[in-house]
């Protein structure tokens, strides 16, 4: 690539990070286009392997939105801080997930009820992961202060949200 085509793509990306509707614009974006990753990662009929594919999706999702508000970040302390997101809120919601999951392995009856299951509670959680690092990110913090305890009741509407969104976009690709 040119120089200059590496100083245009520099411009525009700093443009967006610059403008509050911009920015807010493109982290709608990544949130929804990893929404839609995770939903199919959760139709994924190999159990257990569904849930892996999802939180690949989530710590991916918290990569671009690092980049994009220009915050540091490590693999690592991403998937700490998304493990712990999550297990402070959803042990009844993702054990559901992962029951889901689980139940694939359930000829028949089983394997409809993961199927219906696991792809929207996939697609809810990481609705709301990246809603709280949105907001987080928003408001100035970086993954170093970041308090997944301080964030579970935002964290609790936003998988409540995430569920409605989840479930239409799924019934959608069914359609």
């Amino acid at each position: 690539m040119s120089d200059a085509a590496e100083n245009k793509i520099q411009e525009l990306e700093d443009a967006v990070r610059n403008d509050p509707n911009l920015r807010d614009a493109a982290a709608l974006g990544i949130v929804h286009s990893n929404v839609a990753w995770a939903t199919a990662a959760g139709i994924v009929p190999v159990p257990l392997a569904d849930m892996v594919l999802v939180g690949a999706v989530q710590v991916k999702m918290l990569k671009e939105l690092t980049d994009l508000y220009g915050v540091g970040y490590t693999k690592n302390l991403g998937k700490s801080l998304i493990s712990t997101l999550i297990g402070s809120y959803l042990p009844v919601s993702l054990g559901a997930g992962s029951i889901g999951s689980l139940a694939k392995t359930v000829p028949g009856v089983g394997s409809i009820l993961g199927l219906l299951t696991t792809p929207v509670l996939a697609g809810a959680a990481t609705y709301a992961i990246g809603k709280v690092f949105v907001q987080h990110f928003e408001s100035g913090g970086t993954l170093l202060d970041f308090r997944p305890a301080d964030m579970r009741e935002y964290f609790q509407s936003q998988f409540e949200e995430g569920k409605v969104a989840s479930a239409s976009s799924t019934k959608a690709k069914a359609a």
